[in-house]
């Protein structure tokens, strides 16, 4: 079989960030990287659970909502992809923020979090979701489109 595009980059050369993953026709597909990979600190299942709840809440309620195709986690538990169509990269990059503004602020009940809505719907943990969104939040304070490219890192 041929090797998927997410496992020909090398994830011993970039950390915490956002990155262009792949561009297919009109559909971008963003890596989202919470965590280092392989740095021997993952995100809980509960955390990356109530993220995901959060994340793609917010982002299919944002005036983006009609451009998002796909928010969800990766199984190393390191991050989440973000697939978009017919929205830019400045505002991909804004909608992450202000996405992981709003868990880090974040302080009532879980979206879509019963029995009916959720096959999983007790694994949830708010008080981490909110810690670990921090550090990539930080990461993106002055994020630029530049710096979605993988290569942009390489040696940094």
């Amino acid at each position: 079989m041929e090797k998927i595009a997410s496992f020909q980059v090398d994830h011993t050369k970039f950390g915490v960030g956002m990155y262009i993953s792949r561009i297919d026709d009109d559909i971008v597909t963003y890596d989202v990287r919470m965590v280092k990979p392989n740095g021997g600190v993952y995100i809980s299942s509960p955390s990356l659970h109530t993220i995901e709840h959060l994340f793609a809440t917010f982002a299919r309620n944002s005036q983006f909502g009609k451009n998002i195709v796909y928010v969800g986690p990766m199984g190393c538990r390191t991050g989440f992809y973000l697939l978009t169509r017919g929205m830019s990269h400045e505002d991909a990059i804004e909608l992450v923020r202000s996405a992981y503004r709003f868990i880090a602020d974040y302080n009532d009940e879980i979206p879509g979090c019963t029995e009916v809505e959720c096959g999983n719907y007790l694994e949830h943990d708010l008080e981490s979701a909110r810690k670990d969104v921090l550090p990539l939040l930080e990461k993106l304070k002055d994020y630029t489109v530049e710096m979605l490219d993988y290569s942009y890192h390489f040696g940094k």
